[in-house]
């Protein structure tokens, strides 16, 4: 069964109800136009539209358009797992227009898509030992700097959180790395991942610790 099961009568499904940090509020009174629940099957589509639409419109400054054309086709691609394990979201505006996505993983794979050049890596963690993995994450341009990123991130911390995790990693985009760091983040190195037609992008991998839940 994915986690965490889906409602049949409910649209959407909302993250774990847990205490948020403080940083958090920062941001409340403009999350409030957006809808979040797990995506589904159905969602890819939409999914891959608006990856390609905040690729191209947020990352131009740190990545050159063929570092940018070869990711669309590998990394910066749809993972199927995140969504059969349910633990993706998707975040709707007040007009029903898909805004953003994001989620975690129990899984080793830090960054990538079903089309990535580097091997993916299935196997479970263990949350007494293992940091659970924060995974793409995008914002639609038509939707950036309305905090809708950190509240996905938020999300995912929580859900993950809530499944014993107390340690966080990801594979952050040089665009996404700000935004990390104001959420807690903490640098621990560059990664140059391939992305096929001889191209590689930097990744930066950032890890965050909480003592308690959120």
């Amino acid at each position: 069964m994915p986690w965490p099961p889906r409602s049949s009568n409910s649209r959407f499904q909302p993250a774990p109800q847990l205490r948020r940090r403080p940083v958090a509020r920062f941001y409340t009174s403009r999350m409030e136009k957006f809808r979040l629940r797990v995506a589904t099957a159905e969602d890819v589509a939409e999914i891959r539209e608006l990856i390609e639409a905040s690729v191209r419109g947020l990352q131009a400054r740190d990545y050159s358009p063929a570092q940018i054309d070869a990711a669309l086709a590998t990394v910066f691609t749809v993972d199927s797992r995140l969504i059969a394990d349910g633990t993706y979201f998707v975040a709707f505006d007040e007009c029903d227009e898909l805004a953003g996505c994001g989620g975690w993983s129990f899984r080793k794979t830090l960054y990538g898509g079903d089309h990535q050049v580097e091997t993916i890596e299935p196997e479970k963690l263990d949350p007494e030992v293992d940091a659970a993995k924060v995974r793409a994450i995008f914002v639609h341009p038509k939707f950036a700097r309305m905090g809708l990123g950190s509240m996905i991130l938020d999300a995912a911390e929580r859900a993950a959180v809530a499944m014993g995790f107390r340690r966080f990693e990801m594979g952050s985009t040089l665009t996404g790395v700000a935004l990390y760091r104001l959420q807690g983040y903490r640098e621990m190195g560059r990664i140059a991942v391939p992305v096929g037609d001889g191209e590689r992008i930097l990744v930066v991998r950032m890890v965050k610790e909480v003592d308690s839940p959120h």
